[in-house]
């Protein structure tokens, strides 16, 4: 049986067959602390559903539009992975020489249609081989996810996170002390639920620079 998004309201059937809306972090102040919370570095990118059914790839924006064509590292990467199909929720970059993301090239790219550096930081896994996961804890699914990038291509990486024994305010601090753009920290035990959640939580680093989100905003 194909697999199908059972969860998606009637008024998302008109978006295409494989795209899941994506779950969004709430906007937090504080890092909140404790055995119950991971934390992840937000990388400075575009928001991206990858879907694999069969030998077909398709890279959709937050909003459900259809930009394959434009990141070929992410689909040549989600084609060799094993088993019949997977969906992947992620965040697609192009890295500077120091690692650092670097938004300004990504968006320019992506304007012109064709982004041959950027790949995914590939942070959940929704779907796989005809099951889908989200009800699963996020314990779960990063096992998952782990297990099935393992000798993936350049073009997917898994985004490393630090659990809820260290301390996610240090993680904060380095992550504003490297210019980054801050961290989401995502309760161990949470399902996936696509829309705004609480038990994801996102601190913006304040000094981070601001960059216009002219083209985000139309995805």
């Amino acid at each position: 049986m194909a697999w199908r998004d059972r969860d998606a309201p009637a008024v998302r059937r008109s978006l295409p067959a494989g795209f899941i809306a994506p779950c969004l972090p709430t906007r937090g102040q504080e890092v909140p602390t404790g055995p119950l919370w991971i934390h992840e570095i937000k990388h400075d990118g575009f928001r991206f559903i990858c879907r694999r059914d069969g030998d077909r790839v398709r890279i959709f924006t937050r909003r459900g539009n259809d930009w394959t064509e434009r990141v070929p590292a992410v689909v040549e990467a989600m084609r060799a992975l094993p088993g019949r199909s997977a969906t992947i929720d992620g965040e697609a970059v192009i890295c500077r020489p120091d690692g650092l993301s670097d938004f300004d090239a990504l968006r320019l790219a992506l304007a012109r249609g064709d982004a041959p550096g950027a790949f995914l930081y590939a942070f959940d896994l929704l779907e796989l081989d005809g099951q889908d996961v989200r009800r699963q804890p996020w314990e779960a699914r990063r096992k998952a996810l782990t297990r099935l990038l393992q000798r993936s291509p350049p073009g997917l990486q898994v985004s490393e996170h630090m659990d809820g024994q260290e301390d996610g305010r240090a993680v904060f601090r380095a992550a504003c002390e490297l210019g980054l753009e801050g961290i989401v920290s995502k309760k161990r035990t949470a399902p996936y639920r696509s829309g705004r959640s609480p038990d994801w939580i996102k601190v913006k680093n304040p000094s981070a620079p601001a960059v216009t989100r002219v083209l985000e905003e139309h995805a």
